[in-house]
This record gives C-alpha cells, sequence and structure tokens, in this order.
C-alpha cells in the first residue's frame, strides 16, 4: 500500500478545503505550470502529510522522457516539484527506452527511499525491473540498475510494503503468470518468491485493510480497458481467493486500468489510468471511492465529480452557458452538436493581437469557499490549449486537452476562491495562440 515512514492518520477531517472536487478523467492544470498533469502509471506516498504522485512523463510519446513528481495536501491541487529519474544519453534510460510504473516506498532501516519500475526496450523484449534510491521523496534518485527478478519476465510492476516493513515486488511475468516476490530487507533486490496465479493479469496493485490482503489488476488487452478484478487473502502467501470484478460490470473500469489503491485515512481511493494510445500526453486520470469490506471490493457508479473531502458525491452545481456570456476581442458564439443548447463560446484569446473573450457576471455561490469549478470545453486540436482565467480579478493559466473530434465536451479543473454571492470569471487567451470553446461553467453553489 506504499504508505510513508510516516503514518496515514492525517485523514481528510483535517483538510480545510472541504469542497474541493476531484474530477475523474479531466483536464488536470498542475499549480505552477500551467499544464496538464503527466504522471501517468503512478503511485503516490504520503510523508509528513503532504501526498507526493509519482509517475511518467508522457508529454513526447511512449518512449522514456522522465519519472516526474508532484506535490499535493487535499488530493485536488498538484504543483509539479522536479524528476526522479531523467532521460540519459544511453543505458537503461536512454533514448527510445520504456520506463514505466514508477512506485517508491521507503525504507526505514536504510533511510532511503526506493523506487521500482519496469525497465525495457522499445519491443518489451527486455522484461527487467529498474532500481533506484533516494534520501527525499521527491528528489534527485540514483539508478542503480535493473534484473530479471529470480530469472524471470517482468513487466507491469507495483511495490507493496506490510505491516512489519516487509516488502514485496508485485510483477507481471507474462510466460508464467502474475507474482509476488519479497524484497531484500534494504529492498533493492528480490529474496525470494511468495506467491504465482497462472492467470494473465497486469497492472497489479496491493492493500491490506483489517486483516485482509487486496490485490487488484487488469486483464492483458493492450492499451484498451476491460473489467479490472480483485482477489483476497487472509496471508499474503496465500491461498488467494478467485479473481472478481470490483466497478459495475461492462464499465470497463470506467474506461481505466488500475495503477494504485492509495488509503486515505479510513477511506480508500482507487487511482487508474484512461489512456489514450493515440496521444498518451492526453491520457488522464480516474480516481474514485474504492469500498473495502470484510473481503468484498466494489465501487460506485461513477461520479462526474466528487469530494475527497468526505468521499462522497460533488455538491450541487449551477450551469452558466458560454454563448450567453459576455462575448469581447473577437469571441463569438460558434455551432457546437455535442454542447448543450447545440453552441459554445469560440475563438476565445488568438494570435496577432487578438484576444477574445468570455465573461461570466454573476457567478453565484451560497457560502465564501477555496471550490473546484468545471469548465466545459471542446478542443479539436492534439495539443493542450490554454487559457489564462480570472477570477475576481486573479489570474491562473488552465490547460485544456483534446476532445474526441472536438465535437465531445470534457471537463477542465478550475480551482478557485469564490466569494459569497456573485463573482465573475473570464477565460481569456494567454497572449500566444487560440483558447478552448467554452460550452459552460459548472459552479458548486455551496
Amino acid at each position: 500500500m506504499l504508505l510513508s515512514k510516516v503514518s496515514s492518520a492525517l485523514g481528510f477531517a483535517a483538510l480545510a478545503t472541504a469542497t474541493l472536487q476531484i474530477i475523474p478523467g479531466g483536464t488536470w492544470t498542475a499549480t505552477n505550470t500551467g499544464k496538464h498533469i503527466q504522471a501517468h502509471g503512478a503511485g503516490v506516498i504520503e510523508v509528513d502529510g503532504t501526498y507526493y504522485l509519482i509517475g511518467e512523463d508522457k508529454t513526447d510519446g511512449s518512449a522514456f522522457q522522465n519519472v516526474n513528481c508532484y506535490s499535493s495536501k487535499d488530493l485536488v491541487q498538484w504543483g509539479y516539484v522536479g524528476a526522479l529519474l531523467t532521460r540519459q544519453s544511453s543505458g537503461d534510460l536512454g533514448p527510445n527506452r520504456v520506463v514505466e510504473r514508477p512506485k517508491v516506498i521507503y525504507n526505514s532501516s536504510t533511510k532511503q527511499y526506493v523506487l521500482y519500475m519496469h525497465i525495457d526496450d522499445s519491443s518489451y523484449g527486455e522484461a527487467k525491473v529498474g532500481v533506484a534510491t533516494g534520501s527525499s521523496p521527491c528528489g534527485t534518485y540514483s539508478y542503480r540498475g535493473s534484473f530479471q527478478p529470480l530469472g524471470q519476465q517482468s513487466r507491469d510492476t507495483n511495490l507493496f510494503q506490510d505491516d512489519d516493513g516487509t516488502a514485496y515486488l508485485l510483477t507481471e511475468d507474462r510466460a508464467n503468470g502474475l507474482r509476488i516476490d519479497k524484497l531484500s530487507p534494504d529492498y533493492l533486490t528480490v529474496s525470494g518468491a511468495t506467491y504465482l496465479w497462472p492467470d494473465a493479469i497486469e497492472a497489479p496493485a496491493m492493500i491490506k485493510k483489517n486483516g485482509v490482503y487486496f490485490i487488484f489488476g487488469s486483464h492483458l488487452t493492450g492499451w484498451d480497458a476491460n473489467d479490472n478484478v480483485y482477489s483476497t487473502s487472509t496471508s499474503i502467501s496465500g491461498p488467494w481467493s478467485s479473481w472478481k470484478t470490483f466497478a459495475p460490470s461492462g464499465t470497463n473500469t470506467f474506461d481505466s486500468q488500475t495503477n494504485y489503491i492509495l488509503p486515505v485515512g479510513s477511506n480508500v481511493m482507487y487511482m487508474g489510468d484512461r489512456w489514450h494510445s493515440d496521444n498518451l500526453m492526453a491520457s488522464t486520470y480516474i480516481w474514485l471511492p474504492l469500498t473495502l469490506s470484510g473481503t468484498t471490493a466494489s465501487m460506485p457508479t461513477s461520479y462526474v465529480n466528487w469530494l475527497p473531502s468526505t468521499f462522497a458525491g460533488g455538491p450541487s452545481e449551477n450551469s452558466y452557458e458560454g454563448e450567453s456570456a459576455t462575448l469581447g476581442g473577437g469571441a463569438k458564439s460558434v455551432a457546437c452538436s455535442g454542447c448543450s443548447g447545440g453552441k459554445a463560446a469560440g475563438y476565445v484569446g488568438g494570435t496577432g493581437g487578438t484576444d477574445g473573450a468570455v465573461t461570466f457576471s454573476g457567478v453565484q455561490s451560497n457560502v465564501a469557499a477555496r471550490t473546484t469549478v468545471r469548465i466545459k470545453f471542446e478542443n479539436g486540436n492534439t495539443g493542450q490549449r490554454f487559457a489564462s482565467v480570472r477570477i475576481n480579478g486573479v489570474a491562473q493559466t488552465v490547460a485544456f486537452l483534446p476532445t474526441d473530434g472536438g465535437n465531445t465536451p470534457e471537463s477542465s479543473s478550475l480551482n478557485v476562491d469564490l466569494k459569497q454571492g456573485a463573482n465573475e470569471i473570464v477565460v481569456q487567451g494567454t497572449g500566444a495562440d487560440w483558447g478552448p470553446d467554452v460550452d459552460r461553467l459548472m459552479v458548486p453553489v455551496s
């Protein structure tokens, strides 16, 4: 469960930002880069009340670029801290290499953070694990090399740290099945085999709750999502139960693949990737509440938005249509077949001095609060678009990922301070290029 060297007893009751929301599958803009978070296949480690999100940088496609780290106090607002590992001129971390599913645990004996990841060539013919170490969760790590655990293939990986500090590697061995291997006391190598499922399961993730081990994984369907499954046991060495689904059948785990299971106080959060194989940069994150009761795991009907402060669905919202807002600087109403009302506010931003702007006046909130506004938008490009969004005069840059064919609106998260009563939100260009077409704003009432 990749807990930090400190207890995860922080819990969400201690968080002050009670109305901030997770928007599964939306564009999540890092607070200090103005770009969509690049931490795919990620894990989370918590240290002294700060969560660190460590994952793959897919900005330029599938080949290794960086293992990125972001930090947050609330699991909603993430700032980029830096890269744990970066592309080298040659070797395992060189050009055209595969580095996937990085996960970090802390070794209290060696006082080192230990990073495991899948290492491979572009044909996936090497099937190894790589190991790196660092003195802080989100600092620069030293790469220590790669190997095949116990001489077996290893592709999708994860880590699990038991209550007594014993650590395990979860690894997909294509020739034999899914493995649990015990790590050495320093966590730097594998010391022995613990359990083997002969089943074809990848993307493993494990958590222990009330003495029951839960392991989650995905069927092998490439980049395409499927109904992911789980198995349970009261002993990590087995016997383990038969595999069962935990999300509503036929949803393909809400179009996602398991990457991590995070304990949050007494609650549990499922973390999955929604891969876009033809544009991996635009892949998004499906994070949802996960219920573990006895030996049963289940997820609710997919939330459009939900509150990590309470693990409940999002608040009631008011809707403000883009085409009905005040349009200036060249912005105008455009046809949009997938938008509410069939229209959107287009020509936002621009080049050559054009700066189309969409002004939403009288945006109501019943309370003064920091909350999450959903910007429903369209972007027909293959890359991100950007906008400068001003909330009562305070500006921030917000990213907008490509949308399906430019006619299926998606959501971008806007984390803002709203006043009680009327507020003004202005969406305009950054001065560099065109922004998104704005379908509408979805604003929490309270």
